[in-house]
């Protein structure tokens, strides 16, 4: 498949997770804290939560872009896993990195850093799929079966560690917010 091709599909990917994981961070209380939207949605201001809004337009990106590259890019699922992860790592590392430094978090870094955390994460997927990385394919759809698994069990059963604590309310998860 050409570059050209590739690019495009990756600056949709940006656009459609910048769009879509800015919707998911309002959909769980606008559905009325439904139980299924809270599996997708931020259900607090956790920094997990928060992944939720990278993983799961990121992981939509992967399947249609599976159909889009008509399995011409054999590493796509591979090169895309790790785009996701890197942005994933990224948002955790710099939101614990920046608010030790300034003992708080400001909202219009978190913002950014969502949308910094994406445009890294497709361009690290790309630099993988243009450089023919191979990687073995069951496994990266085994992690992403794995994220998607754990954000689901997390939502309702939250560990009770920093990750999952949301700043605003001490809380965790919903089980644990009562």
């Amino acid at each position: 498949m050409e570059k050209n091709k590739i690019i495009k599909y990756q600056i949709f990917s940006v656009i459609f997770t910048f769009i879509l994981g800015t919707l998911l961070h309002f959909t769980y209380q606008i559905s009325s804290e439904n139980g299924v939207i809270a599996i997708f949605s931020a259900i607090n201001e956790s920094v997990w939560e928060h992944l939720k809004l990278l993983f799961f337009p990121m992981l939509i990106t992967i399947i249609i872009g599976i159909f889009y590259t008509n399995k011409r890019v054999t590493n796509f699922i591979c090169a895309k896993t790790i785009g996701t992860i890197a942005a994933m790592l990224f948002t955790v590392t710099f939101f614990y990195t920046y608010t030790g430094v300034l003992g708080k978090n400001i909202s219009v870094i978190d913002i950014s850093s969502f949308f910094i955390a994406t445009i890294l994460g497709e361009f690290i997927g790309y630099i993988y799929i243009i450089n023919n990385f191979r990687c073995n394919k069951k496994l990266a759809i085994a992690v992403l079966v794995v994220l998607a698994f754990c954000f689901a069990i997390f939502t309702f059963r939250t560990p009770n560690i920093g990750i999952f604590k949301d700043p605003i309310t001490n809380q965790y998860g919903i089980i644990n917010k009562i």
